[in-house]
């Protein structure tokens, strides 16, 4: 046991001044960012616990600082390819580092405490932001993407793949809390998507305790409840982002032809874009009616879906 606690508290150790490293380096580029001076400080709170002499069995918590320090890092990163729009020599491979890193939180957890479930040790609200981040930043390299009409038509098969793999992160997100079904007929071959769409009782609760409060995630007073779980409004614009992807597979996806690797694990577009969509405006014209949220592209895209 002692020897287990000392292994996995030098792969942690090792994992945490590696990321001092690339904190600093970037630093160098812009001193006063908020992100970075946060990671940059909890980083210095790791360090120093590392260097004197590292006796905790509390892994859970020195696991969940390291995730925030992921999250934060990566956070600067992801805005600088935003700002660069995307640059075509250099995105893929930085999206794909991103989605390594982003990944790695969960990946440690499961090695480090394999005796426990990864939302316990990391918790639900960091677990939910991981998933989050890598289905959003995918989210916005294809809507770039799709702006690029040249590039889609000599890329289809990359694109479409891009599309698919956000919606899994994004439909993993809304799963952390939830369990939900998808309705009689449809027929998924991927059982993680399947046991992710569900029906569920609409319900506004004021009280924001169970909401994610990572900075990451866009928190709103209002909650909307899907039983049995919580969703925030960052859950709705999860919706939202995979009703779009979905469209834009379906619109580029060539149903005669195997585009991808293997056909059956295709993601069924046209039915998971319908039903979420659905969804998304029966709570924005229900419970949230009057809170802000606007249906019009739902309805539109729906219109073309259904």
């Amino acid at each position: 046991m002692a020897d287990d606690y000392r292994r996995q508290g030098f792969e942690l150790e090792r994992r945490i001044f590696e990321l001092d490293i690339k904190c600093s380096s970037l630093r160098a580029e812009k001193q006063d960012d908020d992100y970075l001076q946060n990671a940059s400080a909890i980083l210095d709170k790791l360090k120093s616990f590392y260097r004197q002499g590292g006796e905790s069995s509390n892994l859970s918590k020195l696991l969940q600082d390291y995730t925030q320090v992921i999250l934060d890092i990566t956070f600067y990163e992801e805005n600088k390819l935003v700002d660069q729009e995307f640059p075509e020599d250099c995105s893929p491979f930085k999206i794909q580092q991103l989605l390594q890193d982003l990944t790695e939180p969960e990946v440690l957890a499961g090695r480090l405490a394999p005796a426990q479930e990864v939302q316990s040790v990391l918790g639900l609200e960091l677990l939910e932001c991981l998933y989050w981040r890598r289905g959003a930043l995918l989210y916005m390299y294809c809507h770039t993407l799709h702006q690029r009409k040249q590039w889609i038509k000599k890329n289809k098969d990359t694109f479409l793949k891009c599309i698919q793999e956000g919606v899994r992160y994004l439909m993993r997100m809304l799963q952390v809390r939830n369990s939900v079904k998808l309705n009689d007929g449809v027929v998924l071959h991927d059982t993680a998507t399947a046991g992710f769409l569900s029906e569920g009782k609409n319900v506004i609760t004021l009280n924001n305790k169970n909401c994610c409060t990572d900075p990451h995630l866009i928190i709103l007073t209002v909650s909307l409840c899907f039983r049995p779980g919580i969703f925030s409004d960052t859950h709705l614009l999860t919706m939202m982002y995979i009703g779009e992807m979905c469209f834009w597979a379906v619109k580029y996806e060539d149903c005669s032809a195997d585009t991808m690797d293997r056909k059956e694990d295709r993601l069924q577009f046209r039915d998971i874009g319908t039903q979420i969509l659905n969804k998304y405006v029966l709570a924005c014209e229900g419970p949230l009616q009057g809170q802000g949220w606007n249906t019009e592209n739902a309805k539109e895209i729906l219109s073309i879906l259904q």
